[in-house]
Order: structure tokens, then sequence, then C-alpha cells
């Protein structure tokens, strides 16, 4: 068994899908549907996790690291890496996509559905070509140079496909059926000349060219085969073991990597150094390949990169005069003198006859190894052999290092005569040089800058940076450091990307040993002391870096050292000051520059500078790089909680609020143990997790409380009560967040808002239509997304995807979120139903009978208007929004709550009748009793019972809910409305009596009649009243009356018995004066106090007994009049009407018998006038209320057809016709 380094990375969900990033992250994709990436080194998770709609089976990132593609059910996802969003959706698949890849110009996206196969464009958004249709294909790879890519079926073949037009390239028929998982089936070569596909206990190798191909067997046979590759060899996973194969050879390399779990996917990272593998247990295992394998099996990255290209520009035409191996080019391009020289020797030793170049070569090395003579000698053989311009040119550097300056220049001069008229520019370059190592500065300076010129005028990037960067060593040999630092910032500026090789022209200079690494040390700590004068310490280090790492100051004098350590700590207070000025004024750039500087220098502690850089990293939002500061910080110093802290701030701002938690607890125990007084003594500053959730918990309940019983949670279907929901909220991001984000004191209105957002909830409001889903439905089905395909299931389900749009994840709809079985859950649900809706983020309203495109009028006109239950569905809610049968918002209008539209509020006005106001803010106070009555007597209900029950929250009621009760509901409503509020405005109707109790109807819709108005007494005919009174009634009688009215008891039920105050007119005479259509008769009565009066009624009544009748005044509140002009009994706890907008009157003193009273208070009167404008008021005209005596003494009411009106009470009142009495009636 091999055993190699490993790195767990464990998880709670099961590993589908993994690929590799880049060398140092790699990325998993998970069964719970989340993507996350990991940190090879250490396993710490980079950066949020993504959530995807599926679990995920197929993964990878793009070469440039800026795209990562994922497979999900009917689509193929693309997301930004640098941002952890979605870029992109191709949402043309069918089904699950299997498999996905991406081509080398990251511009390209190919994936695999299990019937189909396609290629999309990252950068136009769209599909190439048609769906290419492979049977059971689950496996796509794009070739290397990305012209090609193949697909491979479980049970069919594999086929090679063009990338240009779909057009098949090769396809393997039968004989290639892979028999395999869908994870990585097939990879390609890396001269894409073989394709490996994975087979059951094989491994099979095709050469699509040759139409051939070979397999031989895997480690284990009996079990799928995943495969990855580098191009250079294969890992195979079967079971739960991994065995590796050269792709030259097909043979093992070394032995097997063995897991305790079995393998459900494999990747190698772009070099092959690393082997990542999702285990059934929810890990990653990543092992070091590195630790087992020869270096020949990796591609050694940006090093051999580096090396490969510096070996393709040493063997350009850029300079042919410097000729050698590779090995000895590279050895002199890193300025190994001493090897170089015993590389040339050895090519000058091994030739036959030696090159004239490799001795000019060993010339220049010589000389630079202070062998002027040796140099001399090689040169003069160079020469002798054949002349050429390398060979003056190292005899002239001989000479040169041997004092000899006048004919160093003089045979420097030959070399142009034999060179190639484009090395010109360069070999004037080395003049010049010549003439500055010879002691002309001056000359050779304006040498320099006539070809800097000259370049620069051509648009010659690359020699212009070369002429510049030699002009910047010029001044710094010179000793002008302040006219050298603009030459070697602009040299930075022009530096070619690929920095890290230097052009051949650089390998040329060092002929005279220039570089920036070899300026003496005295100039180069001038050069730091000249940067640090003038405020620039971040180059100022950038130098003194190089300082430090160089060869001279290692073996250097004590002087040398000493200088640095002084000049070190220097810069790094410097650095740290001037980073601490630029956080204070929020430049965190510029903050997180000189901290990195100061760090850089590789202070004794550095954890004050890591703290305070990570802290600036994650006021940027740089979460990943504050993280890795923290870490650090705590790394070498435990015991600071400050890094802790900073830890715990980059946790959270990257969204990994569990470790965020982890890490604030840490810090606390940190304080709390620490031997610092003064550090013990910030534990008073923070607070604990623990307490932070001791106060989320009691307002979560609180608010859970006035949320409905049951709710619809949108994204799973499934039904949730408070329990549930709470549990919910405390395994969520939202209830980590919160708890991670107080940390120095709680929070109360943060907490409120948090648990308000999370807990809001949408309504529902629709008129029925037959079967709906029912809460026994939905629990069976265990979601509403398992419903059958129904209308009415559709419904719900449109509710909920709406309700998922708006942003929310709480549905409630009286279909399935009421358990109708149990009789407490229904009545508490009818009796909260109101305060829900008022309460609720937003009520979603479907008018079914409302066709696309909806018209202005549908909406009065819909079946919804007319039901019971929408009355407070459209009242209750702050936020409505109306769709028609299409869930298209009505009339088009989209915005933030339909209450808020003109043209909707308008229309729901004009056909209620109430102010457009009132609709948008409604509240139970808003409306007088009789006007909500009439807006819920045009309304019916399916269930007679629910026309009451509607009506409970509209009227503050405390019925309770009883089905089967039938017409007694509304009696009871009734019943209680005036028991409170003393009200008798329910009294005025005319039809048939309840058998509830007679003085109430046995239909709301009576409530639609418009009850009779009398005009309003002026003030002028009151005094003309009150005149004629006077002289009729005495103060004494008057008072009397006054003190009988003034002191009779509010109206109320008991057991269903109205005991009713009223004024009394006895029956003299009652006979029938007219019988009309149907039973309907007229009668005419001769009434005390009253005179005639007629009415009509179904009823037989006794005439015989005419002494058993009596007209009541019921309208005590009007007789009193205003509350300014009397005081007697308090009734404010009563529902009084207050709504100026009520049909029952105008808000006069002097309106109808049943209307609220505004009036201007009257002027201060006497007793005796306050009695006579109470017995004007009597003379009136009012509707007045027929009773009938029982045997009992009792009363009971006789249902008029019509309202009785009478004419208010003779002109020649006296005091025995005013009878004042509570009546109770049956």
């Amino acid at each position: 068994m091999m055993v190699a380094k490993q790195i767990e990375i464990v998880s709670q969900s099961d590993v589908f899908a993994v690929t590799f990033a880049d060398e140092s992250q790699v990325v998993g994709g998970y069964a719970n549907r989340y993507i996350r990436r990991w940190n090879v080194e250490d396993g710490q998770q980079q950066g949020p996790a993504m959530q995807a709609g599926n679990r995920i089976y197929s993964i990878v990132v793009s070469k440039d690291g800026r795209w990562m593609v994922t497979g999900d059910w009917g689509k193929v996802v693309v997301w930004n890496t640098a941002t952890h969003e979605k870029a992109l959706e191709f949402t043309e698949h069918d089904g699950l996509v299997w498999a996905v890849d991406i081509s080398s110009d990251c511009a390209k996206v190919a994936s695999v559905d299990g019937g189909t196969a396609q290629i999309f464009s990252i950068t136009s958004g769209i599909r190439l070509f048609p769906p290419l249709l492979h049977d059971c294909v689950v496996g796509v790879k794009f070739s290397p140079d990305g012209s090609r890519f193949a697909t491979a079926s479980r049970d069919g073949s594999f086929r090679v496909y063009s990338t240009h037009n779909g057009d098949i390239l090769f396809d393997s028929g039968p004989k290639g059926s892979t028999g395999s998982w869908p994870v990585t089936p097939l990879v390609w070569s890396s001269d894409g000349q073989q394709l490996f596909v994975a087979t059951l206990g094989k491994i099979a190798c095709f050469y699509p060219s040759k139409s051939s191909s070979l397999e031989w067997f895997t480690h284990e046979t009996g079990s799928s085969v995943f495969i990855a590759s580098n191009g250079r060899f294969i890992a195979c996973s079967a079971g739960s073991s991994v065995s590796l194969w050269d792709c030259v050879s097909h043979k093992q390399i070394r032995g097997i990597i063995s897991h305790t779990a079995a393998i459900n996917c494999i990747a190698l990272s772009p070099s092959g150094g690393y082997l990542a593998c999702g285990l059934r247990t929810g890990e990653i295992a990543i092992h070091n390949l590195r630790d087992v394998l020869p270096l020949q099996f990796f591609d050694s990255g940006s090093c051999a990169l580096c090396n490969a290209f510096v070996r393709r520009q040493l063997h350009t035409s850029l300079l042919p005069l410097v000729q050698a191996s590779d090995e000895t080019l590279e050895s002199w391009a890193q300025d190994d003198l001493t090897n170089t020289e015993l590389l040339l020797s050895e090519e000058i030793t091994n030739a036959a006859s030696p090159s004239h170049h490799i001795l000019a070569n060993r010339a220049l090395i010589r000389v630079r190894l202070n062998n002027s003579a040796l140099g001399i000698e090689d040169a003069k053989r160079s020469l002798q052999i054949l002349p050429s311009p390398i060979g003056y040119i190292a005899t002239a550097v001989a000479l040169l290092a041997q004092g000899d300056r006048e004919d160093a220049l003089c045979t420097f001069d030959l070399a142009f005569h034999d060179c190639d008229p484009r090395d010109i520019r360069f070999l004037l370059l080395l003049k010049s040089i010549l003439v500055f190592e010879s002691g002309n500065h001056e000359e050779a300076i304006t040498r320099v800058e006539r070809l800097a010129t000259r370049a620069n005028n051509d648009s010659d990037d690359e020699a212009t940076y070369l002429y510049t960067q030699v002009l910047g060593v010029m001044y710094l040999k010179k000793g002008n450091y302040g006219r050298a630092i603009p030459f070697i910032e602009r040299a930075k500026n022009l530096a070619p990307k690929e920095k890290q090789c230097p052009p051949v022209n650089i390998i040329s200079l060092k002929i005279f040993g220039w570089s920036f690494d070899g300026l003496d040390i005295v100039a180069q700590q001038r050069l730091c002391e000249t940067l640090y004068a003038e405020g620039r310490a971040v180059e100022a280090v950038a130098i003194l870096n190089i300082i430090r790492s160089s060869y001279e100051v290692i073996q250097g004098s004590q002087a040398a050292t000493d200088w640095i350590s002084d000049f070190t700590k220097k810069c790094a207070a410097t650095l740290e000051y001037i980073g601490d000025e630029a956080l204070r004024s929020a430049k965190h750039d510029d903050a997180i520059s000189q901290y990195s500087t100061a760090l850089s220098l590789s202070p004794p502690s550095p954890v004050g500078l890591l703290i305070k850089r990570g802290t600036t990293r994650a006021a940027k939002g740089l979460w990943e790089d504050a993280l890795l500061d923290a870490n650090e910080a705590v790394k070498v110093d435990s015991s600071c909680p400050w890094g802790y802290e900073v830890k715990h701030m980059a946790l959270h701002g990257a969204k990994r609020y569990d470790e965020a938690i982890d890490a604030f607890e840490s810090m606390l125990h940190v304080i709390e143990h620490s031997d610092d007084p003064e550090i013990r003594q910030q534990r008073e500053n923070y607070i604990s997790p623990s307490e932070t959730v001791a106060a989320i918990d009691p307002v979560a309940l609180e608010i859970l409380k006035g949320c409905p019983l049951v709710v619809i949670d949108v994204t799973t279907g499934c039904l949730c009560d408070g329990p549930e929901r709470l549990r919910i909220f405390k395994t969520g991001l939202m209830f980590k967040e919160l708890v991670s984000s107080m940390t120095r004191k709680v929070d109360s209105d943060q907490i409120q808002r948090v648990i308000e957002s999370f807990f809001g909830y949408v309504m529902f409001s629709h008129a029925w239509q037959g079967d709906e889903p029912s809460f026994q439905d939905v629990n069976v089905a265990k979601s509403v997304w398992n419903l059958a395909d129904t209308p009415l299931n559709a419904k719900l389900c449109n509710f909920c995807t709406e309700t998922h749009r708006l942003g929310h994840n709480w549905a409630w709809s009286d279909t399935c979120c009421i358990d109708r079985a149990t009789s407490s859950i229904l009545n508490r649900s009818l009796t909260s139903m109101y305060k829900w809706y008022a309460d609720s983020a937003a009520t979603l309203v479907s008018l079914a009978g409302v066709a696309h495109p909806s018209k202005p009028g549908d909406l009065s006109r819909s079946l919804w208007m007319t039901r019971a239950w929408t009355l407070q569905e459209l009242l209750a809610p702050k936020v409505i929004f109306f769709y028609d049968s299409e869930w298209k918002p009505y009339l088009g209008i989209n915005g933030a709550n339909h209450k808020e539209s003109p043209e909707i509020m308008q229309e729901l006005a004009d056909a209620i009748k109430i102010p457009r106001g009132t609709i948008i803010t409604f509240s139970p106070d808003d409306l007088g009793v009789r006007e909500k009555l009439r807006l819920a007597s045009t309304r019916n209900a399916t269930v007679g019972e629910d026309v009451a029950y509607s009506l409970i929250g509209i009227f503050k009621s405390d019925i309770r809910p009883h089905y089967g009760e039938g017409d007694d509901a509304l009696g009871h409503l009734l019943e209680e409305i005036v028991s409170r509020s003393g009200e008798v405005a329910v009294l005025a109707w005319s039809g048939k009596s309840s058998i509830y109790n007679s003085c109430l109807p046995a239909s709301i819709s009576v409530y639609n009649q418009i009850p009779y108005t009398p005009s309003s007494l002026g003030e002028e005919e009151m005094e003309t009243c009150i005149r004629e009174l006077r002289g009729k009634l005495s103060q004494q009688v008057a008072l009397s009356i006054y003190n009988q009215i003034n002191f009779l008891p509010p109206t109320r039920f008991v057991t269903r018995r109205l005991y009713l105050p009223c004024f009394v007119f006895p029956v003299r005479r009652l006979g029938i004066q007219e019988l009309r259509q149907g039973n309907e008769k007229l009668y005419r009565a001769r009434v005390s106090g009253l005179g005639e009066v007629e009415f009509t009624t179904t009823d037989d009544l006794p005439l015989r007994e005419p002494q058993k009748f009596v007209f009541v005044h019921p309208w005590i509140r009007h007789i009193r009049g205003p509350s300014s002009e009397v005081t007697w009994g308090d009734d404010s706890d009563s529902d009084t009407d207050t709504d100026s907008n009520s049909d029952c009157g105008t808000g006069s003193d002097e309106a109808a018998p049943y209307s609220p009273l505004h009036a201007v208070p009257a002027p201060q009167v006497d007793d005796y006038t306050r009695a006579l404008r109470m017995l004007a008021r009597l003379r009136q005209p009012f509707i007045a209320l027929l009773l009938l005596q029982q045997l009992g003494g009792e009363y009971k009411r006789v249902a008029a057809e019509n309202e009785i009106i009478v004419s208010g009470v003779a002109a020649d009142i006296t005091s025995k016709y005013i009878r004042v009495k509570v009546l109770e009636v049956l």
C-alpha cells in the first residue's frame, strides 16, 4: 500500500463531485446542493458556500480561474469565482446534467444530461448548435486544444465530436461501453491523441485518429472506475482505493492509496501534485503525490514555464552573438559564475575544435571572476578561430578589467564591423556601458538617453525598458540616487508581463556584471536612506529586502548588519504609523500596503501588524485575506485575544457564521484566562453568544405567537408549525448571522427587525372553487410541490411560487394551513385570521375568473368581490397584490403594493362605496357598526355560519365559532355588538326576524337597505319648539322626563334576551286596512301619543287584543343629544359609530336616530332647557319598532316588510304620553 501525506476536509453531506480551482484550492460539490472551496494546505473553507438547485454531480473550474460550472436539474450554471454568484444559466437541458467541462480557451461549456450533449458559449450566452443525441451519456471532456470533445455513455459507446460544428469524428460503438456511474468516466492525453475511458474494472485507451484501442485491468475489477489525469499519469479509483498509471507505458506506478470509505469521485490538481477523493462519508481526502511519485510525472508549474520561456528567448535571433547550450545559458542567467565556467570548460574540453562563441563566453565569465589574464587568453583564441562581435566584446571587457581603457574602447569598435544590423542598437548600449565603466559617466549617460529617446519614438517598449533600466543603474552607480529613482520607477512600469523571465538582453548585460542586485551595499544603503527621507518608505523597504537577502551582507561586516537592524526598525515603525493614519482616513488600500510592507521586514513580533492589516482587509471586504492574517496572528501568539477578534470579523464577513461564533467564543475564553489584568477587564465590553441567544429566544417566541399556526415553507413545500419554524430559524444563516453580529451589546431593535423579517409570511386570498387541497392532502403528499397536477393544486403552487419570487419564505392558505379536523385549531384560526392578514408581509389575491389581460372593472365584477371572507382580506392587509387568471398583475400594474395604486383603489372605493383612504389604511375603528354591516350585506358564503365568522376581526368580536349553529351565528355576532357597544343601529331593518331574537334580522342582507333619514332640526327650529314646549310643560314635568331618559341603562343582551331601553307608545286600536299581494297586509293602528300609524307585515296579528301591541322609540342616544349638553351613564367602551361617511346620517346633532352625533358643543344652558331640547327631538319623525307582548310579559318584535316611519310625538305633547321603560324582548 502506498502512503501519501493526506489532508481530510470534513463536511456534513456526501461529496458527489470534486475538482481543483488551482494548486492551492479544491472544490467540492455536495448532496445537500452546496458548493464549497477549501484550502489544500489547512483544509479551511475559502469564501462563502454557493447553493445550487440540486445535488452536485459535476463541477469544473476554468483554467484562468474566472468561471466555475456546475450541472443542475435542467440547466448548466456558470458561477463567477470572484463574487461567488451565478453569472449565467443555460436552461436547455430536459433532465439532470450529469457532467460538464470547460474548453481550454475558457470560452465554451460542454454538458450532458443522459440523452444529449450540448455546447454553450460563455461569452455570448447562447447554445452553439442543436443538442447531440447520445443514449445514456454520462461523461464529457474537451480535448486539450479545445477543437474536439468526447462523450461517454454508461451503457452504449463513446464518441468524439468537432467543437466547431458538432460533427461526429469518431464513434467507438458498443465496445466503448463504460458501465460507469456518471462521474469522470473519460480523460484525454496531453497531446490529444489518446482518449482514456473508464470501464467496469478496466481502463480502455483509444486512438481516435487510428481507430485502434487497447485496454488493461485496474487494481479492482468488480467496481465502477473513475479516472482523472494531468496528461502524464492517470489516477484510477475503484471501490475505496486508488491506483496510479503511466499514460505512456500504461503500467501501474507504485502502490495503492486506500480509504476506509467508498469513493464517489476523484480529481487531480493541474500539476498532478495533489489527488482529491470525494468519499461517501462526506469527506474530501487530499493526498500529496509529490511524496510518492518521481518528479517527471509532474508539471512543475510556473517554474517550468519560466525556464521554457527563457530557453525560447535565448534561442531567438534577438542577439545571436550570445550562443551556448541551454544549461549553460540558464546557469549564466542565474548569475552562477563558477558553475557557468565549469560548464563552458567541459564544452571546450569535449569539443574536437572549440567554438569561438564558447571561448568568448568563458572569457567574459573569467573576467567576472576577476581572472582577467585567463580571460584575455580565451578572447584572443576566440578571435584567432573566427573574428566575431562577441570575440571583440570579450577582448574589450578583459582589457578594461586590466585598466587599459583606451585599447578597450578601440577594440570594442571592431565589433560593429561583423555584426548583424539588428544588433547595432544593442552594441551601442554595450559600448555606452563600457564608456561608463571606463570612467566617462556623463558621456555614457548621454549615449543611453539618446538610445532611450529613439526607442520610445519607435514605440519599442522592450528596448525602452532596457535602456531605462540601464540609466537607473548608471545613476545609482554614480551616486545620484534622487535622479536614479524616476528611472527605476519607469522601468517597473515598462517591465514585460513575464517579469520572472529576463530578456536575453539582460543576460547579455551580465557581461559587465550589471544587475540591480549587483549594486554595492553602500550604494543600496544610500538609496534606501534617500527613499526614506522622501517619505517613500515602501520603496525603501523593497531595496532593504534585497540588501537583507544578498550574499555580501550575509558574509559582510557587523556594521552592515547593525545598519540593517536599525533601518528595519525605523521603517517598520514609520510604515505602521502611516498605515494607522491611512486607516483612520478610511484609505484602506494605502493602509494595507503600509502594513504589508512592514510585515515584509519580518518584525520580531508581527501580531499587532497582522491584526491591523486583517482589520483593514475586513473593512474592505477582503474576508479571505483578513482570515489569513487572523490565523497567522493566532498562530504566532495564541494568548492574544485580538487575533481571534479579527478572525471572527473575517469569518462573519465571509458568512461562515458557525466558525465566526467559535472564533468569538475563543476570544472571550482567552480574555477571561489572560494573565494580563487589563485584558481581563476588557471582558465587560463584550457579550457572549449565549447572552445574545437568550435575548433572541423570547422575541422569536413572541413573534411566532402572532403568526399563523401553520404555514407553507415555499422552498420545500412542506407545512411547518411554530416549533418547526423556530427550529429552521435557529439552524439557519439568519439566526447565526444575528448571533455572530452582536459582540458588544444586545441590539433589541436589530433582533426584532431580523426575526420579523425571517418569520414574515404572505397570506393567500381567493374564492374557493371546489375540492381545494386540504391540510391532510399536503401532509400525505409531504409537499405542495408533490400534489397531483390539478387546476386547484396549481393555484396553490402558483401562490407559493409568487411568494418565493417576492422574496418571502412562508406562505399561508386557508385551504391547507388549517387542520379543520381539530376544532380548537379551526376556532383559533378563524378568530385570529383578521390579525394574520393585518400583520402579513403581503396578501396575494387570485382573481381566478379575471382573464388576461385584465381590464378596468374586472376586479369589481369578480367573484372574489362577492365572498364573505374576502372583505377582511381586502381591508386588513397593509400590502396587497391582485393577480389575474394567469398570475399576472392586475391591469399590468407592477409595484411594491397595489394599495398604493390610485387606479385599483379607486375602482374598489367606487365598488364598495367607502373612501379610498379607508381601504388603504383600514382599522376596525374607522367605520361605524352600521357601515360595516352594510359592507358585509352584499357578500355571501358557502357555509352559512361564515357570514358571521368572517366579520369577527372587523368587529373585534370575541364570539367562538361553532359550525352547526346555522343562523344563530349571525345572532351571536349581532348580540355581542349590541351588548358591547350599546349600539342599537343593528335594530334598524325591515324584513324577517331571526329565530335567535326577534329584534335581530334573519339575514345580514337587510343591512344593504338605506334607512330612513329625517331632515335635520335646525337651531332656529329648535328654539321655536322649545318656546312652544315651555308653555305646555312645567319645569318639574320636563325635568322628571329628563331624569328618566338620563338614567336609562344601556341596551344589552342576556341569554338571547334583549333588554331594550326605549320610549313606549301603547296601541289603542288595530285593524287591517288593505290586503295586498301574497300574505302581505296593510295594518292601521291608533297609538297613544303618535296618532294613526300604518305598516305592512305578513304576520297575522291578533286584532282583538290591541293592548298587547306597543310601538317603541329605541334611539335614546339621539334623544339625549350631544354629550356636551348632558351627562349620563357612560358607555364610552362601546363600538360607537364615528364615521362621517356612514349611511346612517350626516353627522349633525339632528341626524337619523341611530347615527353618530357630531355637533359643535352647545352653549351652557340650564337643565330645564336641556330637558326641553330632548323633548323637541322626540317630536321628530323616527323609525318605530312594533312589539307584541307575550304571556310572560316579554315582548317579540313584529317584523314589518318596510320601515315603520312615524311623525314623532304629537304637538300637544303631555307627560302622560312620555313613557320610558326597559323592555325585555325575546
